[in-house]
Order: structure tokens, then sequence, then C-alpha cells
């Protein structure tokens, strides 16, 4: 399966409860915080929630 790099580059501040816990299921607290995840529905809905304060790469 595909893996994907996903990095915070927004604060979390002045969202949403929801959002702020996406975030924090994802395991990401700081701004540039990097983790990597398998490619998975419910991995890939929680980074749709949360698109406008990560960004997202692709790796193999």
């Amino acid at each position: 399966m595909a893996k994907i790099k996903v990095t915070k580059v927004k604060s979390a501040i002045n969202r949403t409860l929801r959002q702020k816990r996406t975030l924090e299921a994802l395991g990401l607290k700081k701004i540039g915080q990097v983790k990597e995840f398998e490619a998975t529905p419910n991995i890939l809905g929680m980074v749709a929630k949360v698109s406008h304060l990560v960004s997202v790469e692709e790796t193999k």
C-alpha cells in the first residue's frame, strides 16, 4: 500500500475542537512536524478534514 507524508503547516488556534482533535489523532502537535502513514481510507479521510492545515506528499 502507498505511504503518505503529512506535514503540519498552519496553527490549530481558532479552529474547531473537531479539527484540533483530528490533528491530535494524527500525532501532529507542532508546526513543521512530519508523520508518515499508510494511505488507508481512515487516514485519507482525516487528512481531508484538515487539508487546509497540513500538506501531503506521496512516498513509496
